[in-house]
Parts: C-alpha cells; structure tokens; sequence
C-alpha cells in the first residue's frame, strides 16, 4: 500500500482503497443553493421583550430607591401621633417624699441581654481562633527558619 495515496493522491492507488472510496463517494457532501418557498414573506416581526425588561429593571430600581429614601428619612423613625402632640414629661417628685440620690436601675430585656450573651461568646470564638492561628503561623515560621542561619546573609564556603 502507497501512503501518498491516502495523503495527498499522488502515487499509485491500492485497490481496495479505491473500492472503499467508490462505496463511500455516494455519502459525499454535496452543496446545494438555498430554496426559499415562494409562498413564504419575509415579514420584520418586533421583539418588545427587550424594552419590557428594560422598562420593569428601570421601575423596580425606582420603587425600591424611593422606599430606601422613605425608610432612611429621619421623619421616617417618628411616628406621625409623636409629632402632632407635644412631649410628655414627667411631674416633680413630691418634696416630702424621700428622694434617692441614685439613678433608677433600668433592666435589660431578655432579647437585649440575650443578644450580648450572645455578642460575648462570639467575641470568645473569634478570639480564640485568632490565638490558634497565631500560634500555627509562629509554628510554621520556627520550623522554616534553621537555627544558624542569620537573616539577610548567604552560607559562606
């Protein structure tokens, strides 16, 4: 068998070859021009989808910037009752009463004081995650350094 042949067709041809090149010459590819019904219109059909989404990014970005503006204005925080009525205050202690020289002790809610316990203990893990990670790079920093070396000179010899 002449491998030219199956390169480049220069050469002698085997036989089998061009038998198996007849066999498979009727599955060749062969172009044709492109048919267009004539029935068939070529109408320009408009794609509004685009546009919508556009239109509904640009209404949703609206909406949510004037509720964060209602949300972050300070009269915002007071309510309505709050402004229209003047601030409620306190009458003076009855001078024959026994008055303390102490402030009055406030308690904490529950959910205040849960919520520094929790604080706390979180405090508490990150601290001792810091102090482990320490102590594994100070680890890995002696076990890199040979014990003469000295820094910032070569070996000499």
């Amino acid at each position: 068998m002449n491998e030219d042949y199956l390169w480049d067709k220069s050469g002698e041809p085997d036989p089998q070859i061009q038998q198996l090149e007849e066999i498979l010459g009727t599955l060749r590819y062969q172009p044709k021009p492109l048919r267009i019904p004539a029935g068939l219109s070529a109408t320009r059909r408009r794609k509004y989808f685009p546009l919508l989404a556009i239109a509904a990014t640009v209404a949703i970005a609206v909406l949510s910037g004037g509720v964060w503006l209602q949300l972050r204005s300070p009269e915002a925080s007071i309510p309505a009752v709050a402004i229209a009525s003047p601030p409620r205050v306190n009458p003076l202690p009855n001078p024959l009463m026994s008055v303390s020289t102490q402030p009055p002790v406030r308690r904490k809610p529950a959910l205040v004081r849960h919520n520094t316990e929790e604080a706390l203990a979180a405090k508490q893990q990150l601290m001792f995650a810091l102090r482990l990670a320490s102590e594994k790079l100070n680890s890995a920093y002696r076990r890199t350094q040979t014990p003469n070396q000295i820094k910032n000179q070569h070996k000499a010899g």
